[in-house]
């Protein structure tokens, strides 16, 4: 059996136990587990110098093997080019977006030397996933370097149309890097079809059968591989927190008033402005709910060092205030605005007690958040899922109310339907919206993956 061989931009050491919460993680340490493997990539750690040598862990037959990175290469890999350029660009905000010739250069030496570091750690069967738009140019670096295992790419965010990919300067290479990969998997067939539209268009590509595409000399197959969460353990937790002390607190507090909940890493991509503007044209429309309802909005911090992250923050924290300045009472506050993070469990607490669920990101690759909240409901008595229709998990959870994030009105008249839902009609929609999330499982994710990738290459 093969080897499987994890690369991404952190890792997940399976001693640490706050890099284990996490689902993805889980999934893949249960891989390498399974038959033996490596994860490999950046250590988290920014030191004067990059390391001559990834520091090797060794648990149980996987070998974690990272990185320490100097402050330029984290400066132009991470937060410049990866941070600046990818994420802005992939998310359609081509106004936040920022092109540097030097933050390219050193994206490409990061990916560069974590190829060089990765080979001595090779062995002649291993299957290699690359994760996510850190490291698009890893495989092609691979290659270069006479790699010729099977090597697959996952791309967790949306893949940008092609009128907003050809204003990165580039543009061209990264996608040659890209088709270097046997497997690309994308999210959903928006982001799919924006890549076949940019192999075909720009590229001069040609698209065969059993999704072969060949482009820049190269033939790989692309699919569609929705990402999941761990059912089960998110079912569980919700009704844990029904149980626990903790829980019964967390699920006891709101009393007579609805809880409308959003769960966000602090991001522009989520639409949490927009969010704010919605609750607050709910507030101004609907007067008669004014005192009977509060949004918990949980954003906790992050990429601090980017200049567009401290602006959303300073928005963020100014819209809560000015809605709460004008519509609050003594007793009681519109907007419960948490600007910090929660573990699991207590998550699945706020999941539970919550009339509403929030998920209204300007664009998303999935947002499993949508998913967990669905999961942790109680099933005799669900609450409603209030979902973007720019998130991927749209696709998935067509009973949620779909809303356009930009439309406030929209939005405010559908956080109303939510919270004045009768019974009857939110179980029927949460019933199918769990019928989804436990048949694609993030189990189900990566078993149909490292399946489609076991039979490269490929050919036509």
């Amino acid at each position: 059996m093969n080897r499987l061989v994890v690369v991404s931009n952190r890792v997940a050491v399976a001693t640490d136990t706050k890099a284990r919460a996490g689902g993805l993680a889980v999934a893949l340490q249960d891989a390498l587990q399974e038959h033996g493997g490596v994860w490999f990539g950046w250590s988290g750690k920014v030191g004067n110098r990059t390391a001559s040598e990834p520091i090797i862990t060794q648990v149980g037959n996987v070998t974690y093997a990272t990185l320490d990175l100097s402050r330029r290469r984290y400066n132009e890999y991470y937060n410049g080019f990866a941070n600046r350029s990818l994420w802005p660009l992939f998310h359609y905000r081509l106004d936040l977006t920022a092109f540097s010739k030097q933050n390219t250069s050193g994206y490409l030496e990061v990916n560069a030397l974590f190829a060089e570091k990765l080979v001595p750690l090779l062995k002649a069967n291993d299957l290699i996933w690359v994760h996510d738009y850190h490291l698009i140019p890893l495989g092609e670096q691979l290659q270069r370097l006479g790699v010729k295992r099977p090597m697959g790419f996952f791309l967790h965010t949306p893949f940008p149309a092609l009128e907003i990919l050809t204003a990165l300067p580039g543009h061209r290479s990264l996608v040659e890097a890209l088709c270097a990969y046997d497997v690309v998997g994308f999210q959903t067939e928006n982001d799919l079809r924006a890549f076949l539209d940019y192999v075909i268009h720009e590229a001069g590509g040609g698209i065969m059968s059993n999704h072969l595409v060949h482009a820049f000399g190269q033939t790989l197959r692309v699919e569609i591989f929705p990402i999941g969460i761990d059912a089960e353990g998110f079912i569980k937790a919700g009704e844990r927190a029904a149980r626990s002390p903790k829980g019964k607190k967390i699920c006891a507090h709101p009393g007579d008033r609805a809880w409308l909940v959003g769960v966000d890493r602090l991001d522009y991509s989520k639409g949490l402005v927009e969010r704010f503007e919605a609750f607050q044209r709910l507030l101004e429309t609907h007067p008669s709910i004014r005192g009977k309802v509060t949004m918990v909005q949980i954003a906790p911090p992050s990429r601090s060092e980017v200049p567009e992250y401290k602006d959303i923050r300073s928005n963020l924290e100014g819209l809560a205030g000015h809605i709460n300045g004008l519509f609050g009472e003594f007793d009681w506050v519109p907007i419960n605005y948490l600007n910090k993070s929660f573990d699991r469990q207590q998550l699945a607490g706020f999941y539970r007690a919550s009339k509403v669920g929030l998920v209204t990101p300007l664009r998303d690759g999935m947002n499993l958040v949508a998913k967990e909240y669905v999961a942790c409901q109680d099933p005799k008595d669900p609450g409603v899922l209030v979902l973007s229709r720019f998130a991927g998990a749209a696709r998935e959870l067509d009973a949620a109310l779909i809303v356009n994030p930009f439309d406030f009105d929209g939005t405010a008249e559908a956080m109303a339907r939510a919270l004045k839902m009768p019974l009857a009609e939110r179980k029927e929609r949460w019933e199918a919206m769990m019928e989804s999330i436990q048949v694609n499982t993030l189990t189900v994710w990566r078993d149909a993956f490292l399946a489609v990738l076991r039979e490269a290459p490929f050919v036509v």
